[in-house]
């Protein structure tokens, strides 16, 4: 992500929390998510205008100079969704996708089993230092189940996005990050 930019889009916002960092870096963000009962959470934030809306739909300018979706494209069709946050871009614009995954294969496998312990840890770990046992808002939020494999991310990105960097992460996800040219 560039250190500085002047607009930035969340897609799939939530409460808010990552769209309130992304302002450190931006000069104006918007957060959009379909979500009405978390989009934007309950405290307004400077520099930061909150939106319900759907991606595929929602009325957006464009333009954007980063544009980022975290745990969004596996509750849309994987291309029209890639293709949307690509066009909503500024030409020299960031698109920086966290993405779930479908697992296939003994990898994807190998690393589930690893990834269910360390899941369990974090859990645990953040509970103990909010001092609660209550899930936050973020985390009761609507979710899907990845239908896509990685391969197919891969293959949709390569005609969307060319020359995207994918990697591979625990917890069934992915990292995409692209620069519009």
């Amino acid at each position: 992500m560039p250190r500085r930019c002047g607009s930035a889009l969340d897609v799939g916002c939530g409460t808010g929390e990552f769209a309130r960092r992304l302002a450190r870096r931006a000069d104006h963000v918007t957060g959009i998510d379909r979500d009405a009962t978390v989009v934007g959470g309950t405290e307004p934030s400077g520099g930061v205008e909150f939106r319900r809306g759907d991606l595929l739909t929602a009325d957006l300018p464009g333009g954007y100079d980063v544009v980022t979706a975290l745990a969004v494209l596996h509750h849309v069709p994987l291309e029209a969704g890639l293709t949307r946050l690509r066009d909503l871009l500024a030409p020299g614009g960031t698109l920086v996708v966290l993405g779930l995954h479908r697992e296939q294969g003994p990898l994807d496998r190998a690393l589930s089993l690893a990834a269910v312990p360390a899941n369990l840890l974090v859990g645990a770990l953040l509970t103990r230092r909010r001092g609660s046992v209550a899930r936050p808002v973020a985390m009761t939020a609507p979710t899907a189940p990845a239908t896509a494999t990685l391969a197919q991310v891969r293959a949709v990105a390569q005609r969307v996005v060319p020359g995207a960097r994918i990697r591979r992460h625990l917890f069934w996800r992915h990292s995409l990050v692209w620069t519009r040219t």
